[in-house]
C-alpha cells in the first residue's frame, strides 16, 4: 500500500507504486489535463515519476512558478528539436532556463539569421501542435557518450564525458529528437503553446575564449498568450525607454571605444549627475556622516591582508612603480579602514560613520557590458558604520529609513527587502550571527516592511539586508543594501577602547543606498522614459520668443530665474532664433524639457507668458512670478 499526502493534508492510498500523473487522474480529469509535473518530497519531477513508498506529493500546473520553470525547460528542447529538425548538420550543445525564458547554443556552419529564426520559430510550433509524448530513459553513462558519438554529437559526448563513470545519465526524447537532460519536462510538446525567438548572438562553447564561437538562440515562454504578451509589451516599452538611445537623443552621456566601460558625460548629463550627488551629499550631512576620500591607487599588500588579491585579482587593473605592483580599488572599504585607524577610538566615538562618492575600477568582460548600467568605472554613494555589536540593530533600523526616504524622493516607492543569512563557510560565533541576523531582521519590522528571508546567501562575514526597487514597468533592479562585517576591521587590526579599557574591534557595516552612481542615473532615466522630474532635469525652462521684438523680454525672463536667490536659481536655455514657434516647441519637446515659456507681444506688453508643459499641455498664460513660484513648488515637491 502507497499513502500519498496531499497539499492540502488528505491522503490518498494505492495498492502499489503509482505515478504522479495516476495521482492527478485520480483527483479528477481537469487536474490530470493540467499537470505539467509534480513536486516529491519537495523535489519537482515528471508526471511518469512513479512513487513507490509513501510520499508528499503537489500536482504542479501552469498556475505554479515551478510549472513555468518546467515550461521553459522544455520549449529550451522543442527549439533544439526544431533547429535539428531543420538543420540536421547543426550539433547542439547546453540550453538552461533563465530569467524570462531560456537559451540554446549550437554549432552550425554559418551564422544563423533573422529569417532562419522566423522559421525554426515556425517549425517549433508544428512540432508542439504534434502533441509527441516525452519520453525518459536512462542509460549507463559511457553507454551514453557513446550513443551521442554515433550521432555525430560531439559536445554532448563531451559534457557526458565529463560525468564520472560510474553514474548513469537521463535522455529525453521527443519524436525524432533525443536530448542528454536531467529533467523534468512536460509529458508532451502540446503544453509548450505560448513562446516566442527572440535574438541569436555568439558565446564561446565552455565560456572559454579559447573555445569555438558557438550560437545562442534566446527564446521566451510562458503558461498563457496573456503573460506572453505582456512580457512583449514590457520589452517594447523597455525598449523605448533604453538608457543608452536617450542617452543620445538627450545628449547625456556617451561611451567612446577609446575607453571601453567608461563614461564620457556631456554638460547635460553632467548636470543631472551633480543633482544626484549634492542630494546624496546632503543625505549624509543630515544623518550625522563624515565625507571622507581615499586614493584611487594602493599598494598591493592591502588587497592580500583584505583577501581581495586572491578573489578579485582577475577583475582588479593593476600597474607597477619603482618595483611595487598596485591596484585601482575596486571598492572603498579598506581605505575607510585606514581612515579609521588613525588615532585610536573610543566607545563614545562610535557609532561612526563614513561616506564617500568613492569611484572604483573593475575589470569586467566585455561582453558584460552595458550602457551605463555595466560598467569598468564607477561611482558608489559608498558609507561605512563603525559600531559595537549593540549598535547594530538602530543603525538598521536608520539606514532603511533613510533608504525609504531617498527612493521616495526619486521616484521609487515599491521596494522588496530580503535577508541574506548566514553560509555554511563563514568566521564569527554563532552568538554574533545570531545577533546580526536578529538586528536586520527587527530593523525591517520596525519599519513595518514585509521581507524575505535568503537561507545561506549571506557573505562569509556576514549578513546583509538587499534592498531591490521596482520601475515603472515593473523590472527589478537591486540597488541598496546594508551588510554586516565581523572580518575587515580583524584583518586590518582596527580597534577601539571600550568602557572596560580594553581594546575591542569595531563591526563595520557596508552600506550603499543608490550604489552605482552610474547604474542608479542609468536606471532613473529608463524609470522615467527620459522625462527627469523638475529638480532633476538638466534643462528645466525653455524660453521661446515669436519674433525678435520679444526677444530683449525673453532675456529678462531668463535672468530672472536663473539668478534666484539661494540654491533655487533656474536651469534654464533661452531660444532667441529666427524660427517658426511651432517648430521651436516641437523640437524642444523632444528634448523634454518639463517647461517651455513662450512670449510674444501681447505677454510681453502685460509681463507675462505662455506655459506648456511637458506632454503637450496647455497651462495658460500667467505672470513670471506665477511660473516661478509653480516650478518652485515642483522642486520642493520632487514632482
Amino acid at each position: 500500500m502507497v499513502q500519498i499526502t496531499l497539499p492540502d493534508g488528505s491522503l490518498r492510498e494505492f495498492p502499489g507504486p503509482v505515478t504522479v500523473a495516476e495521482v492527478a487522474a485520480s483527483i479528477g480529469a481537469g487536474l490530470a489535463k493540467a499537470a505539467l509535473a509534480g513536486k516529491v518530497d519537495g523535489k519537482v519531477v515528471d508526471t511518469s515519476f512513479s512513487l513507490a513508498s509513501n510520499a508528499q506529493l503537489a500536482i504542479i500546473t501552469a498556475k505554479d512558478a515551478d510549472g513555468l520553470e518546467v515550461v521553459r525547460h522544455s520549449t529550451a528542447h522543442l527549439l533544439a528539436y526544431a533547429v535539428k529538425d531543420l538543420y540536421p548538420e547543426a550539433q547542439v550543445t547546453i540550453g538552461p532556463v533563465i530569467e524570462n525564458g531560456f537559451y540554446y547554443d549550437f554549432s552550425y556552419s554559418r551564422p544563423f539569421t533573422l529569417e532562419d529564426l522566423a522559421a525554426i520559430e515556425k517549425r517549433m510550433t508544428e512540432l508542439a501542435n504534434k502533441d509527441e509524448p516525452v519520453l525518459r530513459r536512462v542509460l549507463p553513462r559511457d553507454e551514453a557518450v557513446a550513443y551521442f558519438k554515433g550521432m555525430g554529437e560531439h559536445y554532448k559526448a563531451e559534457i557526458i564525458g565529463s560525468i564520472p563513470s560510474n553514474e548513469d545519465v537521463s535522455l529525453y526524447k521527443e519524436g525524432a529528437f533525443e536530448d542528454l537532460c536531467r529533467g523534468p519536462h512536460v509529458p508532451s510538446t502540446g503544453k509548450l503553446k505560448h513562446f516566442k525567438l527572440m535574438k541569436v548572438a555568439g558565446a564561446y562553447w565552455r565560456g572559454d575564449s579559447k573555445n569555438e564561437m558557438l550560437q545562442r538562440i534566446y527564446g521566451t515562454a510562458w503558461t498563457s498568450k496573456e503573460d506572453l504578451q505582456n512580457y512583449l509589451t514590457q520589452l517594447e516599452e523597455a525598449e523605448k525607454r533604453d538608457h543608452r538611445k536617450l542617452g543620445r537623443e538627450l545628449d547625456l552621456f556617451h561611451i567612446d571605444e577609446h575607453a571601453p566601460g567608461l563614461v564620457f558625460w556631456h554638460p547635460k548629463g553632467w548636470t543631472v549627475w551633480q543633482k544626484v550627488e549634492q542630494y546624496m551629499r546632503a543625505v549624509y550631512q543630515d544623518n550625522g556622516y563624515q565625507e571622507v576620500k581615499g586614493p584611487q591607487i594602493i599598494d598591493k599588500s592591502l588587497w592580500e591582508k583584505t583577501g581581495h588579491w586572491d578573489k578579485y585579482r582577475d577583475n582588479m587593473f593593476t600597474t607597477e612603480s619603482e618595483k611595487r605592483d598596485y591596484a585601482l580599488k575596486p571598492m572603498n572599504c579598506p581605505g575607510h579602514i585606514l581612515i579609521f585607524k588613525q588615532g585610536m577610538k573610543s566607545y563614545r566615538d562610535l557609532p561612526l560613520r563614513y561616506g564617500e562618492f568613492g569611484q572604483c575600477h573593475r575589470n569586467e568582460p566585455t561582453g558584460g557590458l552595458h550602457g551605463i548600467m555595466r560598467v569598468r568605472g564607477f561611482t558608489q554613494d559608498d558609507g561605512h558604520i563603525f559600531c559595537t555589536e549593540d549598535q547594530i540593530l538602530a543603525e538598521s533600523v536608520n539606514f532603511t529609513t533613510l533608504l525609504q526616504k531617498v527612493y521616495k524622493d526619486f521616484g521609487f516607492t515599491d521596494i522588496i527587502y530580503k535577508v541574506a543569512t548566514r553560509p555554511a563557510q563563514r568566521i564569527g560565533s554563532d552568538e554574533i550571527w545570531d545577533k546580526a541576523e536578529h538586528a536586520l531582521m527587527e530593523s525591517l519590522r520596525a519599519s513595518n516592511c514585509d521581507f524575505e528571508i535568503a537561507p545561506g546567501d549571506g557573505a562569509f562575514y556576514g549578513p546583509k539586508i538587499e534592498y531591490t526597487l521596482k520601475d515603472a514597468i515593473g523590472r527589478q533592479w537591486q540597488c541598496g543594501t546594508i551588510q554586516v562585517d565581523f572580518s575587515m576591521a580583524e584583518r586590518l587590526d582596527a580597534e577601539y577602547v571600550g568602557e572596560d579599557g580594553n581594546r575591542h574591534r569595531p563591526v563595520m557595516l557596508h552600506r550603499a543606498i543608490v550604489g552605482s552612481m552610474e547604474r542608479f542615473i542609468g536606471i532613473l532615466i529608463e524609470q522615467h522614459a527620459g522625462a527627469l522630474p523638475v529638480w532633476l532635469a538638466p534643462i528645466q525652462v525653455v524660453v521661446c520668443n515669436i519674433t525678435d521684438s520679444q526677444a530683449d523680454y525673453c532675456r529678462e525672463i531668463a535672468q530672472k530665474m536663473q539668478k534666484l536667490a539661494g540654491n533655487q536659481g533656474l536651469r534654464v536655455d533661452l531660444d532667441l532664433r529666427n524660427e517658426k514657434i511651432t517648430y521651436k516647441i516641437r523640437e524642444h519637446s523632444l528634448q523634454k524639457p518639463p517647461y517651455i515659456l513662450v512670449a510674444g507681444d501681447k505677454e510681453k506688453a502685460a509681463g507675462t507668458v505662455a506655459v506648456r508643459a511637458r506632454g503637450n499641455k496647455d497651462l495658460g498664460v500667467m505672470s513670471v512670478d506665477a511660473f516661478i513660484e509653480l516650478i518652485q513648488s515642483d522642486i520642493e515637491s520632487k514632482v
